[in-house]
């Protein structure tokens, strides 16, 4: 599944590799045996007690429940649906199917049943693995899948509707472990698939190979430079790269321990990281927005926050905690841009280009921009390894993210400075930053175009000063039509993720336009950026 049509890209399986010989079962092994009783895992739900995993109950966890999974019939290369919040099931449930060889896709909880629907359609999961709050909506969605296992609560809480009784109990996956001894390495072979936003009107399933989740593993543990000892706090989902590859995998790589909550809360932020002492954790603006809101406390034990931005001044101040900058896709796997613990770079830059990717910054017409300019950035490394192995049945999409000379177009708008950092300018794809999501413009307006009286439809993102962006939608119609924009908020809130859904409809009477009548989107933002004026952290 290593595409082989990306011109002037070295293939990864005709190198000799970091990764002959390794993939993922085979790491965890290495950590039980090395860290079996150090802690790897310390559950903290928001309802029920914490509980804790040292490295060889993990393993010995993973490898029963890897067990249980193959004697329901699932093995090697089988598509593995993973529907859940962040829990210990859903760590325990990533690594048996790797364990199995079987291919793990893991979905935004967020989506809805008609985008849920089309992942399962796409990637074909024979089963799904889910929490009792999503068992309704992936029976909806895939009403041909195998089997469903469900989890016993809802992230710790005691679920509003319990189980069905077709549904298998995720408790009952249980085998001898013996049962699934270590298949033969194949670092090359793909080992998960995420969904991600584009430009087209649907997500695309990007494809991570055992060498993917491996170089993330090691390179985002060395840039974030990681110890055994570290305890990192982890929030955001595990169903995105961040948590997952950033934190999760990293963690894994040191034989480190990680603080696994549900998801962020303000509110218990500073409680459980100071009980925990962790000493790494990542931010997001509107996580730092909410913790502006909440007292800091005199002593913490962090010694670093990643960001994406190198030390704001709001948070140096506020927090007196280091914070890396830095740039990553769920296509680069880790960090092509990232700032360095031990050398100052400029305030708000993402860093500098990492040692293991080649970046340019190109204008329009692909010559590269001068210091101080803006233009987007483009970045190369090695696809199956360093960069993701391509987009599930999309060899199109695949081929059309590379240029001639195997350089990946990023879309995303930055300017190179004269001390060698880069700083993030935004995107120019049609695609906006909702919180922690991604949404493609033409994903929403796809829904709101089969509108009834719609004839022409614009979305873009609304400046937020805790969301980052807002989606808003223009509208024209074939005449004037009472509760249209309620009749497209409906449509939006039954067909796409709540995220996705326009906070605001506006009826136009006509677009601007610039060459070959295509809506000049460029306008309708700044129009929006005007009317709420700029805003900034600091």
């Amino acid at each position: 599944m290593i595409p082989d049509s990306i011109p002037g890209t070295l293939s990864c399986d005709t190198l000799f590799h970091p990764f002959v010989g390794q993939d993922l079962p085979r790491l965890l092994t290495a950590r039980a045996e090395d860290r079996t009783d150090h802690e790897f895992l310390i559950w903290v739900p928001f309802e029920g007690d914490v509980q804790r995993w040292t490295y060889g109950d993990f393993y010995r966890e993973t490898c029963r429940l890897a067990a249980g999974m193959k004697a329901e019939g699932v093995g090697k290369g089988d598509m593995v649906l993973l529907h859940m919040e962040n829990c210990p099931e859903f760590l325990l449930t990533w690594h048996a199917c790797s364990r199995l060889g079987a291919i793990v896709v893991t979905t935004n909880t967020r989506s809805s049943e008609d985008e849920l629907q089309n992942f399962l359609e796409d990637c074909a999961a024979r089963v799904a693995i889910t929490q009792p709050k999503f068992e309704s909506i992936v029976k909806k969605a895939g009403p041909n899948l195998e089997w469903v296992a469900v989890t016993e609560s809802d992230v710790g809480a005691r679920p509003d509707t319990p189980r069905s009784g077709d549904a298998i109990a995720f408790e009952d996956l249980r085998g001898d472990e013996k049962d699934v001894p270590l298949l033969e390495a194949e670092p090359l072979a793909v080992n998960s698939i995420q969904y991600t936003s584009g430009t087209t009107s649907r997500p695309k399933g990007v494809l991570w190979t055992h060498a993917n989740a491996l170089w993330g593993a090691q390179m985002n543990a060395r840039h974030t430079t990681l110890t055994p000892d570290d305890i990192g706090h982890v929030c955001l989902p595990l169903y995105h790269t961040n948590a997952l590859c950033y934190s999760h995998l990293a963690t894994l790589w040191v034989g480190a321990t990680m603080v696994l909550q549900p998801k962020f809360s303000a509110s218990r932020y500073w409680k459980v990281c100071t009980a925990h002492h962790c000493t790494y954790g990542v931010q997001i603006p509107f996580m730092l927005f909410a913790l502006m809101k909440h007292p800091v406390p005199e002593h913490h034990d962090f010694r670093l926050w990643g960001l994406g931005a190198e030390n704001p001044g709001i948070v140096s101040e506020m927090f007196r905690i280091p914070c890396l900058g830095w740039f990553g896709m769920t296509e680069t796997i880790t960090l092509p841009i990232i700032s360095s613990v031990h050398l100052a770079g400029r305030e708000m830059s993402m860093g500098r280009p990492a040692p293991e990717y080649d970046i340019q910054v190109r204008r329009d017409d692909g010559s590269h921009v001068d210091i101080g300019e803006s233009g987007e950035l483009w970045i190369r490394g090695i696809p199956g390894l360093s960069l993701f192995a391509g987009y599930l049945h999309k060899p199109e999409a695949t081929a059309e993210a590379f240029d001639a000379d195997g350089w990946f177009e990023t879309g995303d708008l930055v300017t190179p400075n004269d001390d060698g950092t880069i700083t993030f300018n935004g995107r120019d794809r049609d695609t906006m930053r909702v919180g922690a999501e991604n949404v493609a413009e033409s994903e929403v307006e796809r829904v709101i175009q089969a509108v009834e009286v719609i004839t022409e439809v614009a979305v873009v993102g609304k400046p937020d000063p805790m969301l980052g962006d807002v989606p808003v939608a223009f509208v024209q119609t074939i005449m004037p039509t009472p509760g249209i924009e309620e009749a497209v908020i409906a449509a939006c809130r039954e067909k796409l993720a709540d995220f996705k859904v326009p906070v605001e409809v506006r009826v136009v009477d006509d677009f601007p336009r610039v060459t070959l009548g295509k809506i000049d989107k460029k306008h309708l933002r700044k129009t929006l950026a005007d009317e709420v004026g700029e805003f900034s952290p600091s």
